[in-house]
């Protein structure tokens, strides 16, 4: 093997690898919005995306493209009536850049926020360490740090806590204020 070829398969596997870990985060999140669901705390669910199949390859399969720009990943509302959206990003770095969230994601996290609910940015960081950065941070990250993306140390005051068996806690303190 060539170390060009080497190389390419190191970048596979790390994407495979970083693919996994992205989806056991979303695994965690959704087992949040069940547990928050059950418990008459909230209701959230992830936002479908909107994508149109171009080519059937049988047995549930296709070929697709997306239809339209990415909203918030996850949005709902709790108990009471206040709403919540919020974008889930994943990294297996030391850091995570503000531009993970797109133009389009910020514009709609921005509106939520204006209009009264709560919105923000639910980090993990190597699937080890959550964080619940609130939107008016994300945004002004650089107001904030000095530049234009967290670390772990810096989201440590935003820290989100497992609770029971693999549920990530993304609400906690926030039930019943706004």
């Amino acid at each position: 093997m060539t170390p060009k070829e080497r190389a390419m398969a190191q970048r596979r596997f790390q994407g495979k690898l970083n693919k996994a870990q992205g989806a056991m985060f979303e695994q965690l999140i959704e087992a949040g919005c069940n547990y928050y669901r059950q418990h008459g705390i909230a209701d959230i669910e992830k936002t479908p995306e909107p994508m149109q199949p171009i080519k059937d390859l049988g047995g549930g399969k296709f070929i697709a493209h997306y239809t339209s720009t990415a909203q918030a990943d996850f949005k709902g509302f709790l108990m009471g009536g206040v709403a919540v959206n919020f974008e889930a990003k994943y990294t297996d770095t030391g850091k995570m850049a503000q531009d993970r969230v797109t133009e389009d994601q910020a514009e709609r996290l921005e509106r939520a926020h204006q209009y009264g609910a709560h919105a923000f940015v639910l980090c993990s960081f190597g699937a080890i360490g959550f964080y619940r950065v609130p939107w008016t941070v994300w945004r002004d990250l650089k107001a904030h740090f000095g530049h234009k993306y967290i670390t772990p140390q810096e989201a440590e005051r935003f820290k989100v806590r497992i609770g029971g068996p693999g549920v990530l806690l993304f609400l906690e303190g926030l039930e019943g204020s706004k």
